[in-house]
């Protein structure tokens, strides 16, 4: 970038978090702006990191702001942008939320962000890491490699670890190649920002491309169980009636049971690590005040190693070593006890095929290939980067990357007027099923959200730098509730012109449309209930509900709201269906076992698998379907 451009944009952050004159600023919050903290030099560093084209695009932005007298009006300008050009817009908008993010959720040397004063937040838990922690060794990719064995799996998340574990275990000889790195206790030190960058899928919230979902998916050995929320909940009943009329026909009887059951004993799972945070005590308040179904959660978590203000730090990495991953779990079993072999940071880009036969994967470690000649293949990427390989190799068939379910998210925000600590305890301890299946089997989760005062700067809608600062200056007095849907509607993945996977998804589906209006109807009461004095749904062009206002106004216009871009923030942190199983070739990729229809030896193994949404945190199922599958390949 050029000076100008950097001049700009080091202007623009302290546009967006202004200095501000306020009587009784003991702490400073209201007159730090964003370069005070660093923020402006950790943006611009994120984004000389970003593709030559999008810096470019952003760099023609910063271009046009100082073409237009941003430096004599920034707010007057930045306004007047907007509304003359929705690329514009969309380009402001996301430098705005990059400068947010960073701007709560940069530390210092002492590992502090001034900001945290504000609001109560004591930042990362001082905690020795394990002794043993790091008991792996990848193998190092030093040239180019070539490696034989009989099964090679691409990922090692919930899926693609069990699997690998459950072959190992039976005698094959498995080689792991993971896109991610190998990251443990020692390497985590609890910051929001660093946790996205080291083990995030492309470093943190990223948005679908046509801007509707901000998705949030694990990326590194273990995937997403090594920083997801340990929510466990068995694949609902129903779900497996409507798996076994796609073929799967197994998996509505007791057999399945069978899996459910060694998942749930191998994770250690169970509620008496499930405390309750003062946001999970206002869930439980409302609940029974609506009378409402309210249930603690069952989370795999290691008794013996508990502390429950490490475990309000669990999607950041948990330091404690008691998340029961699929690293701990079985992939260290897998490597230790069974000799399989693990590469990571390799980008896997096709499938090797002979004969029509699986015959192995091909990938690169930075600038060196790395080749696995196998007989079978267990592809298990994840649904956002599953369908990408398979697109690469030309295999799979016409339903490759369709059928993408999100469980989208919306957020709504309650400001109870006391320090909520939500930083402390596990993220989901509590659950509300009332309306799980309101409609057809399908209808809505809820449940509450880590504490992330980064993530939650970037989320709280931006209507003025003041208005986002005083937001922000009462953010410890709140508390989020999320409706976590079951969509019938599906998104799709393709590539993009770099050979890269691409999302693509439209909540327009009208079962779904209906039932995200009912989650917010509920969230909003929800907080009501629960005393809230002030109500947010995160979204553009709704300002908030105050005590006085009419509450059912307020939902009638949260229920108009657009869902995505533009509209309602909506997130999405369960990705599945978009290779999915079932009897037809032409809309499923993979059979009942798992196998793909067109490329014997191929197997799904993760949560792309899935016929239809499971409605549930689908860690559980993911892990059930993954165990069945190993049984089908043969070696477990």
């Amino acid at each position: 970038m050029t000076p100008e451009q950097i001049r700009t944009l080091h202007l623009l952050c302290d546009t967006v978090v202004p200095s501000l004159d306020r009587p009784g600023d003991t702490d400073g919050f209201w007159a730090r702006r964003a370069s005070d903290v660093g923020a402006d030099h950790a943006v611009l560093a994120m984004i000389t990191a970003l593709p030559a084209e999008q810096q470019a695009g952003l760099g023609m932005l910063l271009d046009a702001l100082a073409a237009n007298g941003f430096h004599d009006a920034p707010e007057a300008v930045l306004a007047a942008v907007r509304q003359a050009s929705p690329e514009a817009a969309a380009g402001i908008g996301a430098l705005t939320s990059l400068t947010l993010l960073v701007s709560y959720g940069i530390s210092d040397e002492s590992g502090h962000n001034p900001f945290w004063t504000r609001f109560g937040y004591p930042g990362p838990v001082a905690a020795e890491p394990p002794a043993d922690d790091r008991k792996l060794t990848p193998l190092r990719v030093t040239g180019d490699l070539d490696l034989e064995a009989d099964v090679v799996v691409i990922g090692s998340g919930a899926g693609g670890g069990l699997i690998a574990g459950r072959l190992a275990a039976g005698g094959a000889d498995v080689v792991v190649l993971e896109a991610g790195r190998y990251r443990t206790e020692s390497d985590f030190d609890q910051h929001e920002i660093a946790a996205y960058q080291g083990s995030y899928w492309r470093g943190g919230p990223t948005p679908t491309v046509d801007g509707n979902i901000t998705l949030m998916a694990g990326a590194g050995l273990g995937g997403g169980t090594v920083i997801n929320w340990t929510n466990c909940i068995r694949t609902r009943d129903d779900v497996r009636r409507q798996w076994a009329d796609h073929g799967l026909t197994d998996v509505a009887t007791p057999e399945f049971d069978r899996h459910l059951d060694a998942v749930w004993r191998e994770l250690s799972v169970n509620d008496r690590c499930s405390e309750f945070n003062r946001i999970h005590e206002a869930m439980r308040r409302g609940s029974e005040k609506l009378g409402w179904s309210f249930r603690t959660v069952n989370r795999n978590w290691d008794e013996k190693r508990h502390d429950a203000a490490i475990a309000g730090h669990l999607g950041f990495g948990d330091v404690s070593g008691a998340k029961q991953s699929s690293l701990k779990v079985y992939l260290e079993p897998a490597v230790l006890d069974h000799h399989a072999r693990v590469v990571d940071g390799c980008q896997v880009e096709k499938i090797l095929v002979t004969g029509g036969r699986a015959a192995g994967a091909a990938g690169k470690v930075g600038a060196h290939r790395v080749t696995v000649r196998a007989p079978i293949v267990v592809l298990a990427a994840g649904a956002l980067e599953s369908p990408g390989v398979l697109l690469r190799s030309g295999i799979g068939g016409p339903a490759v990357g369709q059928y993408l379910r999100l469980h989208p998210c919306t957020v709504t925000m309650g400001d109870y007027g006391t320090d909520m600590r939500g930083w402390w305890g596990a993220p989901q301890a509590a659950l509300i099923d009332e309306f799980a299946a309101i409609e057809n089997g399908h209808g809505f989760l809820m449940e509450s959200i880590q504490y992330a005062p980064a993530l939650g700067a970037s989320a709280v809608p931006f209507t003025t730098p003041a208005e986002h600062k005083q937001t922000m200056s009462d953010f410890r007095d709140t508390g989020s509730f999320i409706g976590l849907i079951r969509d019938r509607g599906h998104g799709r993945i393709s590539l993009d012109e770099s050979g890269n996977a691409a999302a693509f998804y439209e909540l327009t589906d009208e079962l779904d449309v209906r039932n995200t209006q009912r989650a917010l109807e509920a969230e909003i009461r929800l907080h009501h209930a629960a005393g809230a004095g002030r109500i947010q749904v995160l979204a553009h062009g709704l300002p908030a509900w105050q005590t006085g206002d009419s509450l059912d106004n307020y939902i009638a216009r949260a229920q108009q709201l657009h869902l995505g871009a533009g509209g309602a923030t909506i997130f999405s942190a369960h990705q599945m269906g978009s290779c999915r199983m079932g009897t037809d070739p032409a809309t499923s990729v993979a059979n009942p076992h798992g196998e793909l229809h067109d490329t014997p030896g191929v197997w799904i193994g993760d949560a792309s698998a899935f016929p239809t949404a499971s409605g549930t945190n689908p860690m559980i199922s993911i892990m059930a379907l993954a165990s069945r599958t190993a049984t089908f390949i043969g070696y477990a």
